[in-house]
């Protein structure tokens, strides 16, 4: 965890897996950094500050999904936000902030994740 070696684990593709949910859950934050090294036979997780992150769309590639290898995006978060375009201007903002899908609603539901340069040189 940031520079520090915590552990070790027996089955490294299983931890990833679960922490990289965890975050798409929100309950790690998106801000985490999650990077699996198979080369140096590491994961590393960085949650210091200051690192650039892009967002990006999430794939699925759960090999039990039907929808495996297509976005996480589907029509349903896409009728969410045209519908938080058109109530935008007659909605009260408290109201709005819970009712909206918007830009947050894509990252705490997993479809999107933010990516710093490290982990984007090993996502795939």
């Amino acid at each position: 965890v940031n520079g520090v070696w915590v552990g070790v684990h027996r089955d490294p593709a299983h931890l990833v897996g679960t922490v990289q949910n965890l975050r798409r859950r929100g309950l790690i934050s998106h801000e985490v950094s999650l990077v699996r090294d198979i080369r140096d036979r590491e994961f590393k997780v960085f949650t210091d500050a200051g690192r650039v992150c892009r967002p990006l769309f999430v794939i699925d590639n759960d090999p039990r999904s039907s929808n495996r290898g297509n976005l996480v995006l589907t029509k349903e978060h896409v009728q969410k936000l045209e519908l938080d375009r058109e109530n935008w201007a007659t909605t009260e903002p408290d109201v709005r902030e819970e009712a909206d899908m918007g830009w947050q609603g894509l990252v705490k539901e997993g479809v999107v994740e933010y990516v710093d340069a490290e982990e984007e040189e090993t996502i795939m």
